[in-house]
């Protein structure tokens, strides 16, 4: 197994540890679940960095990479909406998002053709877990600060944007395909 490929099933790994610490008490549990969410982000920048660079992209990465992602976004979201930081909806907005394109993947990779993560997606990605980490630095509901409102109100557009990218550039694959 390669290095980027070693770092996605770290990143992998660390979800649990996250998940136990941010459902445990206290400001030192919500810091180190916070740092755990911090270091897979950092696996996140770190392998499509070393892959792309040192041409290490394997059809397992393809898979592990974004699977990796959505295990450690995802997570957090629900952890953060369950402890009412986070708003239910977007949760189920980011989810839903999700379950879409991966979807559209499926099918197309089932016909040969292999989506790539594009820049919206990548941005999609990157946002997210900065939101993340402000929603655990604040710990605060984000309906009480104007900048994590208008956070979440980012979060919502580029979720929805990325979302209809993938769906507006491959959609026409469904349809050439007889799908």
């Amino acid at each position: 197994m390669n290095l980027p490929n070693r770092l996605s099933l770290i990143r992998v790994l660390l979800v649990p540890v996250m998940t136990i610490l941010l459902s445990l008490p206290g400001d030192v549990c919500r810091y180190l679940g916070a740092f755990v969410f911090l270091a897979g982000a950092v696996t996140d920048y770190l392998d499509g960095s070393i892959a792309r660079k040192q041409n290490l992209i394997t059809d397992f990465g393809r898979f592990l990479d974004p699977l990796a992602d959505k295990l450690l976004v995802l997570s957090a979201l629900i952890l953060l909406s369950v402890r009412g930081l986070v708003p239910a909806w977007l949760v189920i907005l980011v989810l839903s998002r999700e379950m879409a394109v991966d979807g559209l993947r499926m099918i197309l990779s089932g016909h040969g053709t292999v989506v790539a993560a594009g820049m919206a997606g990548k941005i999609k990605t990157a946002s997210q877990m900065v939101y993340i980490l402000a929603v655990l630095i604040f710990n605060i509901p984000v309906t009480d600060h104007i900048i994590l409102i208008l956070c979440t109100a980012w979060i919502a557009i580029i979720t929805l944007y990325s979302g209809w990218v993938y769906f507006r550039k491959y959609g026409k694959e469904l349809t050439r395909q007889g799908m």
